[in-house]
């Protein structure tokens, strides 16, 4: 495909250089490339797509990189990273070795801050805002809120604290009605109205700009207040908040965008400009099933067919939502609760059979964790559930509102591990070693698709009590039959698979398959390890750990979270307690961040695929 203006685009100053008409023709060749490039090389197509006439528009109207843009989340970027001198770095975009999908402050200096997660762009930028001001530089700052993003907590926490502070920023509020699954909550509902109430904003806007900046407004503010209370009994709340409000306008209209933002750029103080954009806009497939083309895989760009691999097994996603609507089916109080990962947790199973206990929350992790302690209060049996890295952010309400009230609250949590091509942000690396320090709670990990299942049932009983973590990686079952009938597994009591000698290998959850992979390989060279799944990391099979330390030489503890603080610090700690002579040696994601790349290339990075094993097995050995 021929991209006669894109392949003239090597910065932002080339853009400035065309007229409106040759814009529109750039947005259009942007969507085109896109489309190439993420039909093959998937991505966060969707929100991106919405965004490509704003990314322009902004590079357009303001002097980046001297101006400042702050995404969030960087599902929105990918216009304004083509645009920026790395056009034919998208190719490889989300690749080992290759760019970030998700804005990067040392990939470009266009990237003025990272985003990977939700709900920090008007924080961010409030900071560049007043780190500017403080140095007297001329620096306009623009936050792109977005992509759902506004129903984050911290969103509003920014908004408070910039509106009081009447620093100079813009914050495009980008409105889609949708994150991954449809947008929730009051907010939601606010917005739906003032996007559809075009009479007030047209009004509000001819009368502000006719009066322009003099003293006649003051006489006719009561006049616009009546007009606004006409539409709306308690006013706009951003004004209310201290942000002077523009909109709602056009988002894929890329002549109003500059017009406006050429309006509102120079003006003094927090400034909120409203936009209606359309998710997977220009082209139809993305159009017609948002949720899915959020980020729809590999796909046929004429047909819009997404390509699948056939006769792949379950994900264990599919086991979680499975088997929470037959657990549901025996208890009433079982309860399922999600902050905007509803498909994506496969909690949307149980919503199709109990809506009336399911709960999307929005992007609002500790409200989640909280709302499911309250629950838990109230005699309900929640499911909380959570991906690893979002977690992250409601370590303080597991701790405050649920461990230390002792609340059973059963959080399964999702993308454990290493994720892949979504890189560092995401990452569920440290769910292991910032759980494990908490008192009242139970942390296990499955090593196969049935070992999840019994451990989603278990936890349901009276005997597991207080708060308690399932935490299973992203993608595909081992591929095993599932049985009929649950069956109990007891708390804190490990498996051993293998009997073997000299090395003992203690894993923790579906990381056990590679070390099962790399103990057959070690065997044709001679080298028989023992085998033992822990399970639980707490509370830990101490008697297992002893048992292995007094048998062998050396204990390797492998797990594909953080080597620090998780199984490797666990047995470490009961090997000194104990004050066993035998030496522990561990392997698990290092002290530093990894890059994105398919999971194989990061297993292999961290040492903890098959080979890496095996290789850690033949050092010792």
């Amino acid at each position: 495909m021929e991209f006669k203006i894109l392949n003239q685009i090597e910065s932002p100053a080339d853009c400035r250089k065309l007229d409106i008409k040759e814009l529109s023709t750039l947005c259009q060749e942007i969507r085109e490339y896109m489309i190439e490039c993420c039909a093959t090389n998937p991505g966060h197509l969707g929100a991106s797509l919405g965004c490509v006439e704003l990314s322009v528009a902004l590079h357009y109207v303001l002097n980046t990189p001297n101006d400042k843009i702050v995404w969030d989340v960087g599902h929105q970027a990918y216009a304004h990273k083509i645009i920026t001198g790395r056009r034919e770095a998208f190719r490889r975009n989300r690749m080992k070795d290759g760019l970030s999908g998700f804005p990067k402050m040392e990939e470009s200096p266009y990237d003025s801050f990272g985003a990977g997660h939700a709900s920090t762009s008007v924080s961010a930028a409030l900071g560049l805002a007043t780190a500017a001001r403080l140095e007297g530089k001329d620096t306009k700052v623009v936050a792109v809120l977005g992509d759902g993003a506004f129903t984050g907590g911290l969103a509003y926490e920014g908004i408070n604290n910039a509106g009081a502070s009447k620093a100079d920023i813009i914050v495009i509020l980008n409105d889609n009605h949708i994150a991954i699954d449809k947008n929730v909550g009051a907010m939601h509902n606010y917005l739906l109205k003032l996007t559809t109430s075009a009479t007030y904003n047209k009004a509000r806007h001819r009368i502000w700009n006719f009066l322009g900046n003099n003293r006649l407004r003051r006489y006719v503010k009561k006049a616009l207040s009546s007009i606004k209370n006409f539409f709306f009994r308690h006013g706009t709340v951003f004004e209310g908040l201290g942000f002077r409000y523009f909109g709602v306008i056009d988002g894929n209209n890329i002549e109003d965008l500059i017009r406006m933002l050429n309006k509102i750029k120079n003006l003094k103080g927090p400034k909120l400009l409203h936009i209606s954009t359309l998710k997977g806009k220009g082209y139809e497939p993305a159009e017609q099933n948002q949720s899915v083309w959020h980020a729809p895989g590999q796909f046929d760009v004429e047909t819009g067919e997404r390509i699948s691999k056939s006769g792949a097994p379950l994900k264990y996603q599919n086991i979680f939502g499975q088997t929470i609507v037959k657990l549901a089916e025996q208890n009433p109080n079982i309860v399922g609760i999600t902050p905007a990962m509803l498909s994506g947790g496969q909690l949307s199973d149980l919503m199709a059979v109990y809506p009336e206990r399911t709960f999307d929350v929005g992007i609002a992790e500790e409200h989640a964790v909280t709302f499911s302690a309250g629950l838990a209060a109230g005699g309900m049996l929640p499911f909380c559930n959570i991906y690893s890295s979002f977690m992250q952010r409601s370590l303080d309400q597991v701790i405050h509102d649920v461990a230390l009230q002792n609340l059973k609250v059963i959080f399964t949590i999702d993308r454990a591990g290493l994720v892949g091509e979504d890189g560092a942000t995401h990452h569920g690396a440290y769910d292991l070693a910032y759980l494990r320090f908490i008192p009242n709670m139970t942390i296990m990990a499955p090593i196969n698709e049935v070992d999840m299942q019994d451990m989603l049932y278990s936890a349901t009983l009276p005997e597991y009590t207080g708060a308690i973590a399932i935490r299973y990686p992203r993608g595909s079952c081992v591929g095993m039959q599932l049985p009929e009938q649950f069956k109990k597994i007891a708390i804190g009591k490990a498996v051993k698979l293998t009997q073997g000698e000299k090395i003992a290998v203690l894993s923790i959850g579906t990381i056990g398959n590679q070390v099962a992979k790399a103990i057959e390989m070690a065997k044709k060279e001679g080298i028989t390890p023992s085998h033992y799944d822990m399970r639980f990391l707490k509370p830990i099979d101490t008697e297992a750990i002893e048992e292995a330390a007094a048998n062998h030489s050396y204990i390797l503890t492998v797990e594909d979270g953080s080597v620090i603080g998780g199984l490797y610090s666990a047995v470490c700690e009961v090997v000194t307690e104990k004050k066993v002579g035998c030496k522990v040696h561990g392997l698990g994601i290092p002290d530093s961040f990894i890059e994105q790349g398919t999971v194989r290339e990061q297993l292999q990075e961290c040492g903890i695929d098959a080979e890496g094993i095996l290789k850690a097995l033949k050092s010792i050995f």
